[in-house]
């Protein structure tokens, strides 16, 4: 593994000013995977990787030793790196995984694409507005390399039964979707709380990396591991889970970005020094002229994870499982349906790998990470600002809306 002393002093002669554009891969060839960010949910990625045919992991990045430790556990193997941008001029990786706290997306992905790279980036896709448009900038560029977005339920078989049911006409004008998140943990346990090693020191992590385009802030080992909590970093829950639920429906329904955002909420429960709210409800206004709310908190797990989908001749109910409903007002004979529809293992990834290899479109392509990012910002900044704010289609911004 790269020793801090090893970091310092590649950055002193500096990096190679060009990278190798990725091969050209066939229908069967190994696809050998580089991973930004092997934390949680980058390891868990990793082993979704190595669960798919016909794949490699070559190489880690991240800015903590000990994730670089850990992954060489998983993959003995592998290169591990300290400053990312190593990784990337691996001629030899073919196709990176992003999994960095959230504001650190841009760079990885932008970064990632033009070096020749394909990229699964987990959600949210983008942290801010400008960090959506730099990203489609990239994206553009690279032209023939493949982006999926962390989104997984857009490869559920959820997703097919949901069409299904659209495609019957039973479901009638859709004006509402009414989705909720809730959670709980046993007293003094904290929704997302992780513990502060004693190898969190600025000799282990790379504080200046972590940070980023952050805002300068002095060494702080809680807003290392737990950035979930700090708005310079993190969404919050609307970046965690309103995203996932946003983006399953306007997967299935094509809608596009709300003309309005409403959000509203506070820190109820975990008094803890987090920023972000644990308690939130949100009302989105689609230009289709169809309202989404949802709402989520971690003081209660009664309600779940759900949608429900609110026509005029029917209802698609989602949860552990997918259901239709007929409105007997308008369809008296009209019977139940249940989606039948599994999931395979690994589906997201293997979607991923599959359209390097094919050239099809991804289950969860940029367009559709990039609306559900500037949804998901919108809720943040009416939050933030305790006010309905809009989207300004031609200027491509979050603006408040008009008082009054």
């Amino acid at each position: 593994m790269d020793s801090r002393r090893k970091f310092i002093g590649r950055m002193a002669t500096g990096l190679a000013g060009s990278m190798a554009p990725a091969r050209v891969l066939g229908a069967n060839d190994r696809i050998r995977i580089g991973v930004i960010g092997p934390g949680d949910r980058g390891m868990q990625l990793a082993r979704e990787a190595l669960a798919c045919p016909n794949t490699e992991l070559v190489a880690f990045a991240d800015v903590y030793t000990r994730r670089l430790e850990e992954a060489r556990k998983l993959v003995p193997t592998a290169k591990t790196y300290l400053d990312y941008r190593y990784l990337l001029e691996q001629p030899d990786v073919d196709a990176v995984v992003i999994a960095t706290p959230q504001h650190l997306h841009c760079e990885h992905f932008v970064a990632s694409l033009d070096a020749g790279k394909h990229v699964y980036v987990e959600k949210t896709m983008a942290f801010t507005v400008d960090h959506a448009k730099r990203m489609r900038a990239a994206y553009r560029r690279a032209r023939n390399r493949v982006v999926q977005v962390g989104h997984q339920g857009c490869s559920s078989g959820q997703i097919v039964d949901a069409m299904n049911f659209l495609k019957t006409g039973w479901v009638g004008k859709i004006t509402a979707i009414h989705a909720h998140m809730y959670r709980n943990t046993p007293h003094g346990k904290p929704q997302w709380a992780r513990p502060i090693y004693p190898d969190m020191t600025p000799e282990n992590i790379i504080w200046k990396a972590f940070l980023g385009e952050a805002p300068e802030r002095p060494f702080d080992a809680n807003r290392y591991v737990n950035w979930r909590f700090f708005w310079d970093y993190s969404g919050g829950n609307f970046y965690e889970n309103m995203c996932h639920q946003l983006a399953f429906w306007y997967k299935v329904l094509n809608l596009e970005i709300p003309r309005a955002v409403t959000s509203t909420g506070g820190i109820y429960l975990w008094k803890d020094g987090r920023e972000v709210p644990d308690t939130m409800n949100v009302a989105m206004e689609h230009p289709e002229e169809l309202l989404f709310t949802w709402d989520s908190g971690f003081g209660n797990n009664h309600l779940g994870s759900t949608e429900d989908v609110l026509g005029t001749d029917g209802t698609i109910s989602r949860g552990q499982q997918i259901r239709y409903y007929p409105q007997k007002v308008n369809r008296p004979d009209g019977t139940e349906m249940v989606g039948q529809t599994r999931t395979p293992p690994n589906a997201h990834m293997q979607d991923f790998l599959d359209a390097i290899r094919t050239g099809k479109q991804p289950n969860c392509p940029f367009e559709l990470g990039f609306r559900v990012s500037i949804a998901s910002r919108m809720a943040v900044e009416s939050y933030r600002q305790g006010r309905t704010m809009r989207w300004d289609p031609v200027r491509e911004e979050i603006v408040p809306a008009p008082c009054g």
